[in-house]
């Protein structure tokens, strides 16, 4: 009976083994099938994507940077370049000690902390056998030096790199603008493929607004390399497509001139050709040196320019605001012949206050006793603020911010270039939203005068300059002259013509010749930039003079009792030949003091630059005349 349970029980045994091997075979079937499988789909359903992994490791695609487009004046002068410059670098796979060899290397070039810290942060971010910059533009002479101990700088090499450079330094740097290494922010608003193997773009001005032509397309060469990724040797090459070169409407030679015009003080300049927009001059200053950041400005000069009170930084050109003063005096006027609520001829006595019905305030005229007996040529000329104030008020606000609107006042002109602004051309409804204040009757006089909430910026006077010249026909202003892909034939951009200022031709011929007077009249606010020399051409302009702070009603301005930083600022505007005008320009000195002293000697010297062959070249007038 043992026996048999034995049995049993070995038989049980045996068929419990079975069984577990045929679930073990199952399973290895299972497995078997299963990688089975996943070989199959490996080896047919993704061959390509595995085929082209594996060509990566020995191929590769390097983009090379293109070669940016040049910038040039109208005459062809070089404005913007690029030149061979000569940059130290190293290989660190070849150095063993690094900290040894920047030691050694600092008796050879001059190294910052930050130019060390930058170059570590390369390291860390490239390959061992890449080279890393270290430090760029450098002289002739330090490259000498290095070469002839380069046996004893392991891992060291000085390459030749295009660098842009900037002949004309700061006198053209607001105008053509600048470009810098390609930071996080440029990053969120580039193409990184089009900007493949490129390190520097745009930053300002000239440079950045035509970016995308001037840049060009990035090149590729296909590299075989080895297991660690060095090169091998080199396939295949498709060649970058150079950026655009550019010429602009800009004569070097005339910007030269207005900047020394400016005889160091700060201030603007924008000279147009009112015949088709094109800038002439576009002068902001002070200016800086552009070549500065081409390669990074250290924090501390950046420091030094951002801090200074002169704020070369600063565009005063495109986005300095100033109240415009009495430069809008013309448009003003032309506001009211439109209207018919004056005429040119109507006569008044401007004393040297005006009061508005019912109110004791006295809005007092520049000259503390008035201009005596004025039309509105003489009232232009002499620029009587009183007799503007009688006007503003016949004519009110809603009828006079229209015509001024037409001539661009409160809207950026649309230049081709960064960092303009609007400016302010006030109204009910501009304060309403703004301050959620009701109008007053004083703000339309002083709205009049190109005072109060009013403010414009130097490009904008210089296009409203132009506008008169043309007898309200206006053309956008622009840099850009023409472009050259290299094809052979440079497109010349059309002229754009913008909404004309409609007036009856009668009412221009008023205007015009108020101009005139102002300028060629002894009793003329401009007669000093003529004095005893009158110019072998006719100037129409208008003088200005825009406040930096506000006066009490009996207070009085003395120059000499105040600190230059609040003296007025100066301004003037005009054209010239008044009768075929081939210029306009507008003219701002901070802190000038006055339009007719200041300003408007600096349009003299810029229209003498531009019109005659000698800039000296004058008619002696005798003093009684």
């Amino acid at each position: 009976m043992a026996e048999r349970d034995a049995y049993g029980e070995e038989q049980q045994d045996r068929e419990r083994f079975v069984v577990r091997i045929l679930l073990a075979l199952v399973v290895l079937l299972a497995i078997v099938l299963a990688l089975g499988w996943r070989l199959s789909g490996l080896q047919v359903g993704a061959h390509s994507h595995f085929t082209t992994l594996s060509e990566n490791n020995r191929l590769r695609v390097e983009p090379i940077a293109p070669t940016r487009g040049v910038i040039r004046d109208r005459n062809g002068v070089l404005l913007a370049g690029n030149r061979a410059s000569y940059q130290l670098e190293v290989t660190v796979e070849q150095v063993r000690d690094l900290d040894s060899l920047l030691a050694r290397l600092r008796g050879y070039v001059e190294l910052s902390e930050a130019d060390v810290e930058r170059f570590r942060r390369g390291v860390r971010q490239r390959r061992p056998f890449q080279p890393v910059l270290l430090k760029a533009g450098l002289d002739d002479e330090t490259v000498a030096r290095i070469a002839v101990s380069r046996h004893e700088l392991p891992g060291v090499e000085i390459e030749a790199r295009p660098q842009r450079f900037y002949p004309q330094g700061s006198t053209l740097s607001h105008a053509v603008g600048y470009v810098g290494r390609i930071n996080q922010q440029d990053l969120q608003r580039i193409d990184r493929r089009a900007y493949a193997g490129t390190t520097h773009i745009g930053k300002s001005g000239v440079e950045r607004f035509y970016e995308d032509l001037l840049h060009g397309r990035p090149g590729y060469r296909q590299v075989e390399v080895n297991a660690q990724g060095r090169v091998i040797r080199e396939l295949s090459v498709t060649p970058p497509q150079p950026g655009t070169d550019l010429t602009l409407t800009l004569d070097v030679n005339l910007q030269q001139a207005a900047y020394r015009a400016l005889a160091g003080q700060d201030g603007a300049i924008v000279a147009l050709d009112p015949n088709n927009g094109e800038v002439l001059a576009l002068v902001s200053a002070p200016g800086f040196d552009p070549g500065a950041f081409v390669h990074g400005i250290s924090q501390a000069d950046f420091a030094a320019v951002r801090d200074d009170p002169r704020r070369p930084l600063f565009n005063r050109a495109l986005t300095g605001q100033y109240p415009p003063g009495s430069t809008i005096k013309p448009l003003v006027a032309l506001a009211a012949l439109d209207e018919g609520v004056t005429t040119a001829e109507r006569e008044m006595f401007a004393r040297g206050y005006f009061q508005l019905p019912g109110h004791e305030r006295r809005y007092r005229d520049w000259r503390r006793e008035g201009h005596g007996r004025v039309d509105m040529s003489r009232a232009i000329a002499v620029s009587s603020d009183v007799y503007f104030y009688d006007l503003a008020h016949t004519m009110g606000i809603d009828r006079m911010v229209p015509i001024l609107g037409a001539f661009g006042l409160g809207q950026r002109v649309g230049i081709d270039s960064t960092g303009e602004r609007p400016g302010i051309l006030p109204s009910r409804d501009w304060k309403r939203a703004t301050h959620d204040q009701v109008w007053f009757p004083g703000e339309t006089l002083i709205t009049a005068i190109g005072q109060g909430y009013m403010l414009s910026t130097p490009l904008q006077m210089a296009d409203f300059t132009a506008a008169l010249a043309t007898r309200g026909q206006r053309y956008q202003p622009h840099l850009l002259r023409a472009m050259d892909n290299g094809s052979g034939e440079p497109e010349y951009p059309l002229p754009v013509a913008r909404d004309p200022v409609t007036v009856d031709e009668k009412h221009w011929d008023s205007i015009h010749d108020s101009l005139i007077e102002a300028v060629h009249a002894r009793h003329g606010t401009a007669w000093g930039s003529v004095g005893s020399t009158r110019p072998a051409y006719t100037i129409a302009g208008k003088t200005g003079t825009s406040q930096v702070f506000s006066l009490g009603e009996d207070e009085e301005y003395d120059e000499d009792e105040l600190a230059r930083r609040l003296w007025d600022h100066a301004l003037f505007v005009g054209y010239a030949p008044a009768e075929d005008p081939r210029i306009a320009v507008a003219v701002l000195v901070e802190h000038g003091g006055s339009g007719g002293r200041v300003a408007a000697p600096v349009a003299r010297q810029v229209m003498d630059a531009y019109l005659l062959d000698d800039a000296g070249m004058t008619i002696n007038v005798p003093e009684d005349e």
